[in-house]
C-alpha cells in the first residue's frame, strides 16, 4: 500500500485531483494507494476556508478506485484539532493560509500509517512514485529535497517542505511534530510551518532536486511543484502558476508532457458538471 497525504480545503480540491491522476498515469498500478486528506471548517479566518465536501470525497474516491479497485480514500476533519493547537497562534495567519500548519497535527491523528508520503496539492508527478516512495526512511524522521531558492538565500541544506517522506512512527518517538506546534504557538515565524519543522528536526535524509523541482521540467524530474517561482522576462516578477490552470501552463512554461492527464481530468470535469453537480468540480 502506497500512504499519500494531502492537506487543505475545498479550493484547492482541483490541485488534489489533478496530482492524484498524475501519480495514476505515471506509476505502475500492482498495488493500491490510500489517499489521506486532512480538511478543516475555519471560515472565521475567512469566508473561502470551507472544508473539503464529502460530495467531492466520493467523487475523487469513484475516481482513484477506477484504477485500482483497492485504492482509498480517508478524510479527517482537523478542526477540533486545530483549535486545540493553533487557534489565536503568531502563525495563524500564515504566508500562504491556516491550512499549512495541519500536516503537523498528524501524529495526534488516530489510524495513519507509520510510513506517508506527504504532498502539497501542487504537484505533478512525471515518473513513477515508486521511485520516491520506495526510498529508505527507516533511520530517519523524513526525506526532502533542497528549496530551490532557500538553498541559495539560507542554508545549502534548507528543503521544501512540500514533499515530505515520513517515518511517521519515529516522528511520534522523536516528537519533532510536537516540537514544532509548540515553537508556532510562540512566535511568527517567515515560513511558518516549514520553519518550524526544519527547526525541529532531529535526523533528516536529503534528496536529489528532481523529487521536488519547484522551477524546471526535467526529464529525469519525478515531482514537479508549481510553487510560485522567479521569471526575469519581460521583467522580472513572481508568478504563481498551478497545474490546474492548462491554458497557463500550456502558454507559460510551454508543458505538454502532461496533456494526457489534462484530458481526463476535462473530462472529469464535463462528467460531474453532466452529473448536475455544478460547471466545475470544485
Amino acid at each position: 500500500m502506497v500512504n499519500l497525504l494531502f492537506c487543505g480545503n475545498d479550493g484547492v480540491f482541483d490541485g488534489v485531483l489533478t496530482c492524484a491522476l498524475s501519480i495514476l498515469h505515471r506509476s505502475r498500478l500492482d498495488e493500491p494507494f490510500h489517499f489521506y486528506l486532512f480538511t478543516m471548517d475555519v471560515r472565521h479566518l475567512g469566508e473561502k476556508y470551507t472544508p473539503i465536501t464529502n460530495e467531492h470525497v466520493r467523487f475523487f474516491e469513484d475516481t482513484v478506485r477506477a484504477y485500482h479497485p483497492e485504492n482509498r480514500v480517508s478524510m479527517f476533519d482537523v478542526s477540533t484539532l486545530y483549535a486545540e493547537e493553533f487557534a489565536g497562534c503568531p502563525n495563524e495567519g500564515a504566508y500562504c493560509s491556516p491550512y499549512t500548519l495541519i500536516r503537523l497535527l498528524a501524529d495526534r491523528v488516530e489510524g495513519l500509517p507509520d510510513k506517508m508520503l506527504y504532498l502539497d496539492a501542487d504537484i505533478m508527478f512525471n515518473r513513477d512514485i515508486h521511485l520516491l516512495y520506495d526510498i529508505d526512511v527507516s533511520e530517519v524522521e523524513y526525506a526532502a529535497a533542497r528549496d530551490h531558492y532557500g538553498k541559495y538565500l539560507v542554508h545549502p541544506n534548507y528543503v521544501n517542505a512540500g514533499v515530505l517522506l515520513w517515518n511517521l512512527k519515529y516522528m511520534r518517538e522523536t516528537g519533532i511534530l510536537a516540537r514544532a506546534r509548540e515553537l508556532l504557538r510562540q512566535k511568527k515565524l517567515t515560513f511558518a510551518d516549514q520553519s518550524a519543522l526544519i527547526r525541529s528536526t532531529t535526523k533528516k535524509k536529503m534528496l536529489p532536486q528532481k523529487f521536488n523541482d519547484q522551477k524546471f521540467l526535467h526529464k529525469s524530474t519525478v515531482v514537479r511543484h508549481f510553487s510560485k517561482r522567479l521569471f526575469y522576462l519581460p521583467y522580472p516578477h513572481t508568478d504563481n502558476i498551478k497545474q490546474w490552470q492548462i491554458e497557463r501552463v500550456h502558454s507559460v512554461f510551454g508543458y505538454r508532457q502532461f496533456d494526457d492527464i489534462y484530458e481526463k481530468y476535462q473530462s472529469l470535469c464535463a462528467q460531474y458538471a453532466q452529473s448536475g453537480k455544478g460547471e466545475h468540480i470544485q
